[in-house]
Order: structure tokens, then sequence, then C-alpha cells
């Protein structure tokens, strides 16, 4: 058999010739015949009483067809969060609003015109009566008593307070500790800067009363549900199709209020609808990332054993609760925080709240990169409090092979792990050991030169079930393909490359006769899409699963064709044959004479999730007399289990890695005291740039397959973002640490960093957040 394109080869991508021909067909390329286009109006304010909607001057605007208010779209649905949390407050988000507005950047109405520009400029010309209100854009101002109240149905502010663990043996435990570390910390908020901005493309037909629609998404089984909900429709009534997508990193996971606008509008003028939206839209209305706001506690025994950990503090969901928007804070944080660590004890409490800003979602990581940056910052600082070394502690507290399955006290348990294995892996990529000859040097050209170690632990998204479909091809341009139809959702990740290098080898036919189809909701029948680092364990593994139903129905079908039992029929690279003899016939010769017969449908039971983990270690280089960082070296050690392609892989954890740099070293958004967006453009907020990056990125893979899929995998998708942050903050202060600094929180922007050595400087002190 041909393994050169099978799994744990470096196959390149072979969604990249079309792409790079321009060839690709996202949102904003599409059109349909006689479409209109849509504009959105926004609130300016960021919290007030919506009194009344003049549209009249915009209504005989040129060009213009209709204007629609929230008084028009009454009849829909809510906006829903899936999260189940005790007591979490799910207020009602409209798609439009009608009485109050709680964000800059509200959706209150819409115009539909001939073309683009005409929708734009009559959307300026809709005038707003609104009462301001007072607003509140932090999540612990917002919990402040007297502040802005944004939900009668959430007194002061709070949408959910979520308590997880033993409150009192938690404690009991700090009460006898030898140690007690406390670090105040704050991860950061983030703008979801996909370099594809959402848009949309909806369609409805009279004659069979169906909705399509046309948008950039992670899945679309899960968008059609919400869709259908929403219109308050039966699910035959709508379509979803995404074609490619250009990055989402959770933000484009559900439907919009955008979209609910184009439904009606195309039902209710008989016309196709396109709406695309600009950067400017984006950084107002999509969903953001982070903004948790931590008190973290460590308690150690005298010899620096983990006795608990404690997070409180508070996390900023925006105006809104997003699909999943409490669940990074909370359920994430507690399933992530213990790590790679024996640490019997946790306690989580977060109060999440509302505020006067974009609503806050899944980001790359959705918690997972926040609960181990606590946590890793709380081992270098309890390791220097203590005059223990910072590798030593860790390795002192690791779970170690032999303790697998390990029962953590985030209640999940761990299949596998070589947790002290990978550290000394990435200790030896880095050269760790002669770090100090490198830091002279360093010295020697007035920089400080700081070596930050970051493991991390990550639980990939809830089990769940995935659809897996085989379908062969018998006719027309199609003839002789094979056709794997499956829920997730490549929006970056090359699924065509990696799920045929799955899927080929083990049915024995050509790699590039694998076709995909994951954005047709007519044909994905079930699927839980693309996120949590799921796609190739769930996608993957449900591959695998339908080929076992092929290969058992060639098995039958090939005993009719040689008129023997099904018994005595063999398969191997690709040929059923009759054990014993010569006769054999190919997989696909097979499939042209019975067409339709080998197909196979299949859905996986619920697969659990995985523990993908590593260790990153990051050396930056900062000049004093500037504040400017430089990240000059970085490696990684990873357990992603089995491997389907190192290539893509390693592809994956440098977006994480330059994700991570950009939120510790730059990536701050920023809202003022009335709740205007302050970073609102790429000239106020930062985003790193190649020369940001390290010129070269050591990676090695120790990988200990899961036991908990077939293919053995872990996920690797969101890997970068965990390791890179806690590594390069812990180096920063590393290099700190010269001036006497400890406590340092991101953003590392060049005019904080200098602040604090200046300060430090004149002797007023060592914590700078």
């Amino acid at each position: 058999m041909n393994t050169k394109n099978g799994i744990g080869e470096p196959v390149r991508r072979t969604e990249d010739p079309q792409l790079l021909r321009g060839q690709g067909r996202y949102t904003d390329d599409l059109n349909e015949p006689g479409q209109a286009y849509a504009w959105i109006v926004r609130s300016p304010y960021a919290h007030g009483i919506l009194k009344t909607i003049n549209s009249e001057a915009a209504r005989s605007m040129p060009g213009v067809i209709a204007v629609f208010t929230g008084e028009d779209l009454k009849g829909y649905g809510t906006h829903k969060c899936i999260v189940q949390l005790e007591n979490l407050k799910k207020t009602p988000r409209r798609s439009l609003m009608t009485d109050k507005v709680r964000f800059v950047g509200d959706p209150v109405a819409f115009v539909v015109a001939e073309t683009a520009l005409q929708a734009r400029d009559a959307a300026e010309a809709v005038e707003l009566d609104v009462e301001p209100l007072p607003a509140v854009a932090l999540a612990s101002e917002a919990a402040r008593p007297g502040a802005p109240q944004i939900w009668d149905e959430a007194p002061g502010n709070v949408a959910c307070d979520f308590r997880y663990g033993d409150r009192e043996k938690v404690a009991e435990a700090f009460a006898r500790a030898a140690h007690v570390t406390r670090l105040e910390l704050r991860n950061t908020r983030v703008v979801n800067c996909a370099l594809e901005p959402r848009a949309a493309i909806c369609s409805y037909d009279a004659a069979t009363q169906r909705f399509t629609l046309v948008a950039p998404g992670q899945g679309v089984f899960a968008m059609k549900n919400q869709l259908v909900d929403l219109l308050g429709v039966s699910a035959d009534k709508v379509r979803i199709l995404t074609w490619n997508v250009g990055g989402s990193f959770g933000m484009k996971g559900s439907i919009y209020p955008e979209y609910v606008c184009l439904a009606h509008a195309a039902r209710a003028l008989g016309r196709p609808i396109k709406w695309t939206n600009d950067r400017s839209g984006s950084f107002l209305a999509d969903q953001q990332g982070r903004d948790h706001e931590r008190l973290a506690e460590l308690a150690l025994d005298k010899d620096g054993a983990f006795l608990a950990v404690r997070l409180t503090g508070y996390a900023n969901v925006g105006a809104y609760l997003a699909v999943v928007g409490p669940q990074p804070p909370t359920l994430n944080a507690v399933k992530n925080t213990p790590s790679v660590y024996r640490t019997p004890l946790l306690e989580v409490r977060t109060q999440v709240m509302f505020t006067n800003t974009a609503p806050v979602s899944a980001y790359r990581g959705a918690g997972r990169p926040e609960a181990n940056y606590f946590m890793e910052r709380l081992i270098d600082e309890a390791a220097v409090e203590m005059g223990i070394d910072r590798i030593e502690l860790r390795r002192r507290n690791h779970i170690r092979p032999e303790q697998m399955p390990f029962n953590s006290s985030s209640g999940q348990v761990f299949d596998t792990g070589e947790f002290t294995a990978v550290l000394d892996a990435a200790l030896k990529i880095s050269d760790f050991d002669d770090f100090k000859k490198r830091k002279a040097e360093s010295r020697s050209r007035g920089k400080l030169r700081g070596i930050g170690v970051g493991s991390y632990l990550e639980q990939t998204a809830p089990p769940n079930k995935e659809m897996g479909a085989i379908r062969f091809e018998t006719e027309g341009d199609l003839a002789g393909a094979v056709t794997l139809v499956t829920g997730t959702l490549d929006h970056g990740q090359a699924h065509r490359t990696a799920l045929a290098q799955v899927l080929a080898p083990i049915l024995g036919v050509p790699f590039e006769s694998i076709r995909l189809v994951q954005g047709d909701s007519d044909q994905v029948v079930f699927g839980a899409g693309t996120g949590g680092s799921r796609s190739i364990m769930m996608s993957g593994g449900a591959a695998v699963e339908a080929s076992a139903k092929v290969i058992a129905q060639g098995k039958a079908l090939a005993g009719e064709h040689f008129e023997t039992a099904a018994a005595d029929i063999e398969f191997r690279d690709g040929k059923f044959s009759v054990a014993g003899t010569d006769r054999a016939i190919s997989i696909l010769e097979l499939a042209r004479k019975y067409p339709k017969k080998m197909d196979a449908s299949h859905v996986t039971e619920v697969v659990p999730s995985a523990f993908p983990n590593g260790c990153h270690v990051a050396e930056v280089e900062i000049d004093p007399e500037t504040g400017v960082v430089e990240v000059v070296r970085y490696a990684s050690a990873n357990d992603f289990g089995t491997i389907v392609n190192p290539m893509l892989v390693e592809g994956q954890i440098h977006g994480g890695v330059a994700q991570g740099l950009g939120q510790v070293l730059m990536e701050n958004a920023q809202y003022d005291a009335e709740g205007q967006l302050l970073t609102g453009s790429f000239m106020d907020y930062a985003l790193p740039r190649a020369s940001d990056t390290p010129r070269e990125m050591g990676f090695v893979s120790h990988p200990v397959p899961a036991k908990t899929n077939p293919l053995g995998a872990k996920g690797c998708g969101e890997a970068g973002c965990a390791g890179a942050m806690t590594s390069l903050t812990n180096a920063i202060v590393d290099a700190l640490s010269e001036y006497g600094i400890r406590r340092f929180d991101m953003p590392a922007s060049p005019q904080r960093v200098w602040q604090a050595i200046n300060s430090r400087k004149s002797g007023s002190g060592t914590d700078f957040r």
C-alpha cells in the first residue's frame, strides 16, 4: 500500500493552489442574480433609551428599497446562549433593538438598496433619538455598588455567580499551607481580527418557503439550528452554505443579528440580500475575547508540593450573552487550571458580568490559555518566593505516567501524558542550560534578557458526536472520486488534506481522489462544528468508523460478485479478494458495479475529550532605554497524540504562538468611561507583524496517543496560544527581575515596559499591573 500521503506524513495542503490562484469562494466573492444590498445602522451610544428612529430621509434617497427596524422583526425569536450554568441570567437579545441600546455598535435598523454604497449612504441618514444613560465597560466596575444597571433581569449586572470546588476544604488547605502565593492578574480583552470580515447573502424561495443563507462559519449544522429557531420555521425550510472562510478563531461560529435581518428582507422583498461588514463594523460588533480579572492563589507545603489553587474574580461577557459567552471563564477555567500538576484541590469563583461593551465569547482557546496562564504565573512567582528552582518546582508537582488514568481536581480524567518528559524535551530543544551565556552577551550590548517556561494542558471540546459519511461518485465529472461528508468545517486548518490522509490508506484509494463536503447543511445531517481543537479527533474518528462500514458492505457485495460467502472475502490495499485465490476487485470497481450500495452514512457515539499538552520556552531581549521587547528565541515540545500531518501541526503552533504573542506584547481592546471603543481600528489596535515574531520556532513532538478516539489524536489548534501566553510573560518578568520587578501584567508594550523600568529606578514599586 502506498503510504506517502498517509498518517504521519508532511503532505502539502491540497487547498492552497486554488486559494493562491485567487479561485477561492469567500462569501463576499459571491453574488446572486437580482440581489440587493444591506447596511446596518448601529447605535453610537453605549447605553441609552431608544425613543424613536426617523428613517424618512433615508427612504427617499436614491436606490433605497426599504428601511427596517426592530418593530418589523418582532415576530422572530431571540439569540440564545447554550451554556448551562446554575442561576445564569439568560437575558433576551433581539436582532434589532427596540427599547434600549447597550453597547456602541448595537444594531437598531438596516437599509436595503440597489447598491452597497447607496445602502451605506442611506444608513447614515437614519436619525436616532436616544436618551443617553451612564455606561460601564470593566467587569470589576460593573460589580461596584451604584454601577449603571444594564439589565433589569440581572441585578448588580451579574449574569452568573459561578462557583466550583469545596470552599471549606480549599480554605483549610490554605490555612495549613507553609506558603501561599497570590497574584492579581488581568487577561486583557482582544479583538478578533480574522482576515475575512463577516458577510452573508440570504435568498428566499417563495414557492418552497425556504431560506438559503450563505455565510462564513465553523459548522453549518449548528448554524442551521440557530437560524431555524430564530426564524420560527421548520428545519427543512433553512439551508446554510459555507464556502471558504478567512479565519474565525471562534467568532464566526454562530448566527449574528445581521443574518436574521437579511432573511427578513429577502422574504419581504422577494430578492436575495447581500451584506458585507467593514473593518470598523468588525471592531464594534463582532464578538471579542478574553477580558478576565483574577486573584490567583496557590497554596504549597514546605517542600513546594501544591495543596490547592484558587481563582476568584470577574469575567466580562459584554452587553449580551453570546452562544458560548459564559463558558471560557467558568467551565473552561475549571477544566484547564490544574494543568499537568497534581493539584488536589481547586476552587473557581467567577462573577460573570454584563457591561456596555461588545459581546465576549470564544477566542482561540476559549478559556484554556487563560487558565494555564494563571497557573503558570503562580508557579514562577511561588518559585521565587520559596527559593526553589522554577523547573524543579514544576517537576515535583507533575502528574507521573504511572498515575494514569489520573482523576484531576477539575473533575476530568486524564488518560495519557508524560509531562516531565515533555518538559525535558522543551528544555533540550531550547538550549535552556546555556541561557546564562546568552544573557551575558545581551548585557554586553546594554540589553536585558529573560527566559520563560510555560507548560499547558488543555481539555479539548466537550464530548460530542460527529458525522462521517462516505460516498463513491460514479457519474459525471466526479466519477471515480470518493466524497467524505463531515460536520466539522475548515476555516484555515486544511481539513481536506488531513482527512484524506486518514481515509485514503484505509480504503486503499488514491489520495487525490478524496473530496470533502463540509459546508452544506442539506448534506451535513449532524455535526458539532470546528472548535476546541476537536476536528481531527472527531471527524477523523468518524471517517475511520465509516470506513469500517464501507468495508463490511463491500465484503458482502464482493461475495455476491464472486458468488461466494462474505466470510470468504478479504480486504487489503483497496482490493476485495476471495481468500486463497487470485480473484480480486478494487473498491472503486466494486462501487461502479453497485452504485450507492457501497456508500455509508455514520454518526459516532459520543467521543470523549482529549488532553493535548506541552511546554513552551521563550527568550526575550528588552531595550531598557525604549522598553521594546523582542522575542529572540522560541521553542516548544508538545504531545498531540497521533499526528496526522506534522507540517500542518507545526503551522498551527506558529499561528497560535503569533496570537499569544500579540496579546502579551501589544493587543489590548480598550473602552473609555462612556463605553466608546478607543481601539476601533488598526491605527489604535496593534497586531503582530512578521517582524514581531521569532525568526525560528523550534518544534519537537513527544506523542503519547490518546485512548479516547480511534486515531489516538489529541488536537492542536489552540495549543500555541496557551504556550505562548505563559512562556512569553514569564520571560518578560524574568528579564525585568534585574530591576527587582516581579509582577508585570500584559500587554508588555514599549510604553508600559519603559514606565515599569523607570518607576523602579525611582524606587516607586515592583508590581506593575
